[in-house]
């Protein structure tokens, strides 16, 4: 079940983690400037940048599997 990631702009994590499977985000910086996803609330930006560090390390196990 997805549940609620930015309360302020209703991101769900699982739209957040299509999006960073999609995107080469790596920090909470290029999200704000890329996407409109996060607006510095800063209520969110463990669980934000938790998920960056998993799509990170998703998309460098999947560059190793090449």
């Amino acid at each position: 079940m997805a549940e609620v990631v930015c309360l302020c702009n209703e991101i769900l994590d699982v739209d957040l983690r299509e999006y960073l499977d999609t995107h080469p985000i790596d920090s909470i910086e290029e999200l704000r400037e890329q996407a409109s996803i996060c607006n510095k609330c800063m209520q969110c930006q463990d669980l934000v940048e938790g998920e960056i560090y998993l799509a990170r390390q998703r998309r460098q196990h999947a560059a190793g599997q090449i």
